[in-house]
């Protein structure tokens, strides 16, 4: 569950961040006017999101068992590769997030009414799209036959929205950067369970070879049954006699990808941080790497 309520929160508060930018811009511009058109943009982005989700979950119900899990599997390494790119990019263009959704809005206000309903759509769009994936896989993977998992993930969207209400509002401070990165980090612990399951999955539709070949048994030290069990189940996606195939995924993506993220950013490219001109500072966006407290914009007041 708390693995799934991480996804919710982490996935959730950027796209609770990007709307919030949205609509501060167009309050403290004074376009007012342009605000139906991006709640529009938001709301159809939402409605494909959860389409999106209740299409895999109910359409891969009327599939035979080794369609269903080679589905599965497929799906849980798209999920991987996307959700390890967003929070890689996150963490790298995060600081000029505001201005680039700045110049975007401007262009649509330019343009007229669809062109701002686009912008919305495609800068939450995005975001729910990858969520509904990254979160079918997860709570597939994590499914203990009961509802837990969907309610952790529906915990962590409700908090997501309440904390952008608070950035909005003014009423919340703290290091996005710090934020971002560390919940980053327990991302792609999350993402390699995930990954490994999806493995598993492959196996089990006699795509991949090895499913009888088990790298260990704990079950005897950790029943899957048992309370700690669907604990290290629930938020690392543990499963007591994987496959060598599942052990060797789980590594081979878990300790380059944590080592590439925690290593300074532009590591390897010879990039430093962004330096501003003239000595100010850098574009207060979410996930700024200084070591202030990040707010998002503030409302603009009576």
């Amino acid at each position: 569950m708390f693995s799934n309520y991480l996804i919710g929160l982490r996935e959730g508060l950027e796209a609770s961040l990007v709307v919030c930018i949205l609509i501060a811009y167009l309050v403290k511009t004074g376009r007012t006017d342009a605000l139906k058109p991006i709640w529009i943009g938001i709301a159809v982005a939402v409605l494909i999101a959860m389409g999106f989700g209740c299409a895999l979950e109910f359409g891969s119900q009327e599939l035979t068992f080794q369609a269903q899990e080679a589905l599965g599997g497929s799906l849980s390494i798209v999920a991987v590769g996307l959700v390890t790119w967003m929070v890689f990019w996150m963490r790298r263009t995060a600081r000029h997030l505001k201005a680039e959704l700045h110049g975007k809005l401007d262009a649509a206000l330019a343009m007229g009414t669809g062109a701002l309903v686009a912008t919305a759509f495609l800068a939450v769009g995005r975001e729910g799209l990858e969520t509904a994936l990254f979160v079918w896989a997860s709570v597939h993977a994590a499914s203990d036959g009961t509802p837990r998992p969907l309610i952790g993930v529906a915990l962590g969207l409700a908090t997501a929205v309440f904390l952008g209400w608070l950035f909005y509002r003014g009423a919340l401070r703290i290091n996005l950067a710090k934020f971002f990165t560390w919940t980053g980090g327990m991302l792609v612990v999350v993402a390699a369970g995930v990954l490994a399951y999806g493995f598993h999955d492959l196996q089990e539709a006699d795509w991949i070879p090895g499913l009888t070949d088990q790298a260990f048994d704990i079950s005897g030290a950790i029943p899957p049954d048992s309370w700690y069990g669907t604990l290290l189940k629930g938020v690392f996606n543990f499963q007591p006699d994987p496959t060598v195939l599942q052990v060797t995924v789980w590594l081979l993506y878990l300790v380059p990808t944590l080592a590439l993220f925690f290593a300074p950013v532009g590591f390897g490219s010879g990039k430093g941080k962004v330096k501003a001109p003239d000595g100010t500072a850098p574009d207060d966006a979410p996930g700024d790497q200084g070591s202030r407290s990040a707010t998002a914009p503030q409302a603009p007041q009576a």
